[in-house]
């Protein structure tokens, strides 16, 4: 048993993230999660549309993705710039979208920094020009996607754990893992794998349950802001909050105020959304 133990504390530091590497230029399986991620959702909107009868046709899907992939992609790294490292960023406002560092000569880093709250924000703000286009009723729209979006996410926190980042905080239990990023190389909970089940796949197996129920347009998106919401606030007291930024509001982390904001958000579009099906608005 202390075998096993060991074997699994120390499996972080036998991982090498990257899929190949060619001088400072190197392609990171994060990559493939964000390709697996979003073919997954992509495949199971297809599945919904054969077996459920909706009237969303597979071009019309494609489209959309044109649209969110984007709007993923730049609202996670301005919020990331935004929430997380405001500061660095105005003054080396290049280094937003640029993967090269310019410091010293030029090397290639990567994009580095994603905020899963801005990816939130962008995709929405995306999607509601996206059904004004094409005529679409947002809220059913948001319900057609809500009950996929999780286990496309398990897949981004899996790529967090190859890539060693967002461990948790140092911890002695015995699942607890090392990390190699950890300047202090001490036992940490693996938060990442925690997020991946609890924000990802069980958060996936609720919604899908419910996927057919329907009691009023927006249910579903309400139920997934809020859900998603409370599990990463819970998450967030197991995570190591950024050295840079640390606790925000007493013993709270930055994490937990943004979730908590969801939280919010999510119970009003439910009250509202639900108050305008019963007085028939």
């Amino acid at each position: 048993m202390e075998k096993i133990i060991n074997w699994w504390q120390h499996i972080p530091e036998h991982i090498n993230p990257d899929i190949f590497r060619i001088g400072s230029f190197h392609l990171r399986y994060y990559g493939l999660m964000y390709i697996a991620g979003f073919a997954t959702v992509y495949f199971l909107a297809l599945y919904r549309i054969k077996k459920e009868g909706y009237e969303y046709s597979p071009v019309l899907i494609q489209n959309y993705f044109i649209w969110a992939i984007p709007g993923l992609i730049v609202g996670a790294r301005l919020g990331y710039v935004l929430f997380y490292d405001l500061g660095y960023f105005i003054r080396n406002p290049i280094e937003i979208f640029c993967p090269f560092e310019f410091s010293g000569g030029v090397r290639y880093t990567g994009i580095y920094g994603m905020s899963y709250h801005g990816g939130v924000a962008g995709i929405i703000l995306v999607s509601i020009f996206f059904c004004r286009k094409y005529k679409i009723n947002f809220w059913r729209f948001a319900d057609f996607f809500s009950p996929l979006v999780p286990l496309g996410f398990t897949f981004g926190r899996i790529g967090n754990f190859i890539n060693g980042e967002l461990y948790g905080r140092a911890t002695d239990v015995p699942w607890g893992m090392y990390f190699p990023l950890d300047p202090g190389h001490r036992l940490r909970h693996p938060s990442q794998l925690y997020e991946a089940l609890l924000e990802g796949l069980f958060l996936f197996l609720i919604l899908w349950a419910i996927r057919k129920k329907r009691f009023f347009p927006g249910f579903h998106f309400s139920i997934y802001i809020i859900l998603y919401g409370a599990a990463r606030f819970l998450v967030e007291f197991v995570r190591q909050p950024d050295p840079h930024i640390g606790f925000v509001a007493g013993p709270f982390t930055l994490g937990q105020v943004l979730s908590g904001i969801m939280i919010i958000c999510g119970v009003v579009i439910f009250v509202v959304l639900k108050g305008r099906r019963q007085y028939g608005d």
